[in-house]
């Protein structure tokens, strides 16, 4: 839960495994248009933060911008990343895309431990108005590879559209071959703007769950986040909660699947990850379809602790904390406090509050994963990467403690795994996220047999 992203201002001050810097804003205001191509503007600009003219980088953005990332943040932000991925090699280029009418560069930062990939995001007037940093992999890198137990004749793949009117989100449906109608599983992502197969680094575990468990007679729907497709109208909602970032596609996810004729619409489950196995309860209490859920690492403890309690996890990776470090941890620890200080009538700033607004805060500060599902009376699978940093075995204790003695609740936890379910050996860092793996094969077994139990 704690890859943070938060869809609209994000200027919380590490990066991690999935945890994203975003601010995406609306027009300049008074500022002019830049003069150039755009391609020469790009580069302008990567060349500035490479080389931490940071006042320079920061003259390109719009005014929201400026608000939404004050210079001193865009500095921290900047100077936490060789922390994370070592010392800056230099940037190997960029992909250029458009999503909905805005100019979109995605820049490869070699760090001698880890790419990172900083995305930048301009409007028409060449100024940036989105900026957020996700673990990246080497352009010349081997590329991610379908699972051994992935077998495509078993399965077909189509394409789908489904949601609220004027927020609709593409899909894919992966449906098992044979006659009969079929359990089905919504894949529920993590926080950030996620595509449909949850594309973290060189790893797409959305896709590995995908074919796999269609492998073992499940229908899987994976669909584009809400925040991913509809970013820039989503960036203009002051007052958004999880319901708009994650829960009601979820919903609407479940009502496709029930229509569905290769679907038992009595056997309808969700698989929630990070983010989305927080909320699996809420959507339980929102959707009367769904006949149980999933739930992949799941945070049991505020997600602005957890925001603190990675950031200094990083922070001493390498066995030392700077002073830079230390007032990062100081500047978000305030910052935490004030989350917690919240109330209906506070007027602090969403530059006061991890750059999100009140809102969300004050909506996740009414919600407790535990305690809601405590009255949930669907079967529940709960499962832990032992090795995930992100998402701790603490926070498992914590929904074992919660939901002890529940006869519908099944624990596992698995010594190998990190916060993808991706196996390795030693402490789990950002870095491990840049390698193509897949999702361990156990995890894919237990899943099914779990759904096909039911």
């Amino acid at each position: 839960m704690v890859d943070v992203y938060f869809s609209r201002l994000f200027a919380c001050l590490v990066l991690s495994g999935c945890l994203m810097f975003l601010i995406s804003c609306s027009p300049s205001g008074d500022l002019p248009p830049v003069e150039g191509e755009l391609t020469d503007v790009v580069q302008d600009f990567t060349d500035k933060m490479v080389q931490e003219d940071f006042k320079g980088a920061y003259d390109y953005f719009d005014q929201p911008m400026r608000k939404a990332l004050p210079l001193f943040q865009l500095k921290m932000i900047w100077r936490q990343l060789p922390k994370q991925a070592g010392s800056f090699v230099k940037s190997k280029g960029y992909q250029y895309e458009t999503v909905q009418g805005y100019d979109v560069f995605n820049v490869a930062l070699e760090f001698s431990e880890a790419f990172i990939n900083m995305r930048v995001v301009f409007n028409e007037e060449n100024r940036v108005t989105g900026l957020f940093f996700q673990p990246g992999k080497d352009p010349d890198a081997p590329t991610y590879q379908l699972p051994s137990y992935a077998q495509p004749a078993l399965y077909t793949e189509e394409e789908i559209l489904f949601g609220e009117k004027d927020w609709e989100l593409p899909g894919t449906l992966t449906v098992p071959d044979g006659e009969g109608r079929f359990p089905a599983v919504v894949l529920v992502h993590g926080s950030g703007p996620n595509d449909r197969d949850e594309t973290i680094g060189g790893n797409k575990p959305f896709k590995d769950l995908a074919t796999g468990l269609a492998n073992k007679g499940i229908v899987v729907l994976r669909y584009d986040k809400r925040t991913l497709v509809h970013n820039q109208k989503f960036a203009l909602d002051e007052s958004f909660t999880v319901n708009e970032e994650t829960v009601l596609d979820a919903v609407y996810a479940i009502d496709f699947l029930a229509e569905h004729p290769k679907v038992d619409p009595h056997r309808i489950y969700i698989i929630g990850h990070s983010l989305g196995a927080s909320l699996a309860p809420r959507i339980v209490q929102n959707q009367e379809k769904v006949a149980g859920c999933i739930l992949l690492a799941a945070a049991a403890r505020p997600l602005e602790d957890l925001v603190v309690i990675q950031t200094e996890y990083l922070a001493k990776a390498d066995g030392t904390v700077s002073k830079e470090e230390e007032n990062v941890i100081k500047e978000l620890k305030k910052q935490q406090d004030n989350i917690k200080e919240l109330k209906q009538s506070s007027k602090t700033p969403a530059s006061q509050l991890m750059g999100v607004p009140a809102s969300y805060w004050l909506d996740l500060n009414a919600y407790s994963p535990v305690q809601t599902a405590e009255d949930l009376f669907v079967p529940m699978l709960i499962l832990q990467g032992e090795r995930d940093y992100q998402v701790t075995m603490e926070d498992f204790e914590l929904w074992k403690e919660g939901l002890r003695g529940k006869e519908h609740v099944t624990f596992k936890s698995y010594p190998a795994l990190n916060h993808l379910f991706i196996a390795g050996e030693g402490e789990s860092l950002p870095q491990e996220y840049e390698l193509p793996k897949n999702v361990e094969v156990h995890v894919i077994l237990d899943i099914a047999d779990w759904v096909n139990g039911q």
